[in-house]
């Protein structure tokens, strides 16, 4: 972890605290004592800085993302070098991130819809530049308030921002993103352009209807589900309109010709699917569960977790009251943006497939115990059916027969339980074995 930088000069650059820190950078609040203003100042993770091919990047982008001028993208100021530290320093922005205004709940319709049309215009004319994002969430978009216009959005953070068709890479291999909301290409490392951010909006509008991204769970069953899984069903958790569910299944198809042009289409769509919500100023109510019986719906079933498939499902009753969330008055929200930080992540190569992102584990190992425990019951009963039988032998040789037959149960009885303990042998290999194939999972994830 970089050493807090707090209380020092970087440059002309004076520290006061730290705004948020993740594994690539620590945000920092300055001050620019040349022109005397507050700004965030990024500073890279030093063992990204080090990183040859990720400075050559970091330069390049941080010079193309310097000249962009709208009223949705966070103002960059200036970046530099200073010690062997890169940094980045940006408009210091007084609000809220969207993951801080969705942690407790859904977004009404009509304000998810105003937020997200805001970024989709930022991105929209990011990529019209030739740059992509490539790391569209909700900790990157930066919500104020304006008097005259209500909540302004910026979007924030272009530390992964990319010109070319390639996704982010260290010199190592890694992969530099957050999984959470990333899309297929970009996980797997092939080429990306307008349509991989379009992706990566259409999951954070899933995440802003239902409170939750589109994906949960481990590391590795995220990236499963962006790869290989359904896209989950919104009228499945909250109630409204079945056309969002088609929006929101064109905006994640895993194969980008099939999803929308550009980041606006996606919002118009959805503006259409939820134009027929009740109450579309009020936070969805949760998705109730359809209690008559109806038949089974067709297509693909929910991922594990989610709500039965009939909740809110295409033909359900979705139509139910709204209800507003309970209102927090007086909520200080932090200033400016924690900057959630992506994560770096080592892509397989192109041999594995998206099974070797699973956290599934083999099956076979399951059955060594049963087995084990059956076959002392199996030699257990032969000693107990071999010791009945003496037992009711002739009385010529009674005692020397007994003798025979507690020697032989003896001799049976000792190598039962060492052979027991013998074959406990293998579970324990077993049970090795997988906590071996767990590291090797996880060691497919690199967190700082």
């Amino acid at each position: 972890m970089s050493e807090d930088l707090t209380g020092r000069r970087l440059g002309h650059y004076r520290i006061t605290g730290v705004l948020g820190r993740g594994g690539m950078s620590v945000m920092y609040r300055a001050t620019d004592e040349r022109l005397g203003r507050k700004v965030a100042l990024k500073v890279i993770a030093e063992h990204l800085s080090g990183d040859g091919e990720f400075r050559e990047r970091f330069v390049d982008e941080a010079r193309n993302t310097s000249a962009i001028d709208h009223a949705h993208v966070v103002p960059l100021y200036d970046f530099g070098e200073v010690d062997g530290l890169l940094y980045i320093a940006m408009r210091l922005v007084d609000g809220a991130d969207l993951a801080e205004k969705i942690k407790d709940g859904p977004l009404s319709p009509t304000r998810c819809l105003d937020l997200l049309g805001q970024v989709a215009e930022a991105l929209d004319m990011l990529n019209g530049r030739g740059l992509v994002h490539l790391d569209i969430k909700p900790a990157n978009v930066l919500v104020t308030s304006r008097e005259s216009s209500g909540e302004h959005v910026y979007l924030g953070d272009f530390g992964l921002t990319r010109r070319g068709a390639t996704g982010h890479r260290t010199q190592g291999g890694d992969f530099l993103g957050s999984p959470t909301y990333a899309a297929p290409e970009h996980l797997r490392g092939e080429p990306v352009d307008p349509k991989t951010d379009a992706y990566s909006l259409a999951c954070v509008l899933f995440a802003c209807l239902t409170g939750r991204p589109p994906y949960q769970g481990q590391v590795s069953e995220v990236i499963e589900g962006h790869l290989a899984k359904p896209v989950p069903s919104v009228t499945s958790l909250v109630a409204l309109p079945p056309a969002i569910d088609d929006v929101l299944r064109r905006g994640m198809n895993k194969d980008p010709k099939q999803r929308y042009g550009n980041c606006r289409e996606l919002i118009a769509a959805a503006r259409t699917a939820l134009a027929s919500t009740p109450r579309p100023d009020q936070p969805p109510a949760p998705a109730q569960p359809d209690t008559g019986s109806r038949p089974a719906l067709s297509g693909a079933a929910p991922p594990p977790g989610s709500a039965p498939q009939g909740a809110g499902a295409p033909g359900a009753n979705w139509n139910r009251p709204s209800f507003p969330a309970t209102p927090q008055a007086g909520r200080q929200y932090p200033v400016s943006s924690p900057m959630a930080e992506p994560m770096r992540l080592r892509p397989p190569s192109p041999a594995q497939s998206a099974a070797s992102f699973t956290g599934q584990r083999g099956g076979g190992n399951r059955w060594v115990l049963p087995i084990l425990v059956g076959a002392v019951v199996l030699a257990i009963t032969v000693l107990v059916i071999v010791l009945i039988n003496g037992a009711s032998a002739s009385d010529q040789g009674l005692r020397a027969s007994a003798a025979v037959h507690v020697e032989s149960g003896s001799a049976v009885s000792g190598p039962v339980v060492s052979g027991h303990g013998v074959e406990s042998g293998p579970e324990v290999d077993a049970n090795s074995a997988v906590a071996s194939r767990a590291a090797e999972d996880g060691g497919s994830v690199v967190e700082d």
